[in-house]
């Protein structure tokens, strides 16, 4: 018994942690917070964590859609029977999008927090993040503030899964998508700075003080500009689900229809909701 349980905990350790690379199918450990993948050397190819798709498309200003399911397939004559089995497969694989997405931001999200805490006030990497980049440590809290703000979005859009498998309607799932898309590339942008040009910036700099002094003065307004345009994106977001997504006219007949299945609300703190797989009961 002991040994199954061990067996099964491990596998879902490599099912949630580990993908293969779509360019050389070598297994990749995700071990950072953001979605950009970097396949190691010799292949570097460069895909996103979630949809598995290039990173140079989802860097492109107009292309971000691996938040959204697609349900377009190929239209083909059923049996009966065959139809059945792909109803299921259908529902399976989208319960599958949203879920994957749920539990990824959230693993994120715990990453944030361990940064948070590494370099907060008496965090154990401040001292030496300091003194990499030249400064004293109270000039490091923009650095502390951007890691909150990505727990914090990591947290609102994780939910933003669980809204979005219930909301049914074409419409406003079209304002919902764009906003939810908009606000994942910039929360997206917001943790890859914080997180590698960070790193870099204190390995390029390691042993020699002030290496890196010019690169800090870039590095410091690039990141609290970023951290403020995440939390201008998700505050757009939750305004419009505090208006009940209004932007988008919806037929009264549906509206009545509806209007016993609202979508659940986004929760305001984790403890206070079960787990995604209660949510879809």
């Amino acid at each position: 018994m002991e040994k199954n349980r061990s067996d099964s905990e491990t596998a879902q350790w490599v099912l949630a942690n580990t993908k293969h690379c779509p360019e050389c199918r070598r297994p990749i450990e995700k071990n950072h917070g953001c979605m950009h993948m970097t396949c190691s050397p010799p292949c570097k190819h460069q895909f996103c964590w979630l949809c598995l798709g290039p990173w140079e498309k989802h860097d492109s200003g107009n292309f971000y859609n691996c938040n959204r399911y697609n349900e377009a397939r190929a239209e083909g004559n059923y049996t009966e029977e065959e139809l059945r089995r792909s109803q299921a497969k259908a529902s399976v694989d989208r319960y599958l999008h949203y879920y994957e997405r749920w539990a990824a931001h959230e693993r994120s999200r715990q990453k944030a927090l361990e940064d948070v805490a590494a370099l907060g006030k008496d965090g154990s990497q401040r001292e030496a993040v300091a003194a990499a980049f030249g400064v004293v440590e109270t000039e490091l809290d923009f650095l502390e503030e951007a890691f909150r703000q990505v727990a914090e979005c990591r947290r609102m859009l994780r939910w933003t899964y669980a809204f979005g498998y219930y909301l049914d309607d074409a419409a406003k799932r079209d304002l919902f998508e764009d906003l939810q898309s908009q606000a994942d590339k910039s929360l997206e942008l917001l943790h890859e700075c914080a997180e590698k040009d960070r790193k870099d910036l204190v390995a390029e700099a390691a042993g020699v003080r002030g290496a890196v002094a010019d690169k800090y003065l870039e590095f410091r307004p690039k990141l609290s500009s970023l951290t403020a345009v995440a939390r201008n994106h998700f505050e757009n977001m939750a305004r419009a689900f505090r208006d009940g997504l209004a932007e988008v006219e919806v037929d009264p007949a549906v509206a009545a229809r509806r209007a016993a299945a609202v979508p659940p609300p986004l929760p305001k703190d984790d403890d206070d909701y079960h787990r995604f797989d209660d949510l879809r009961m």
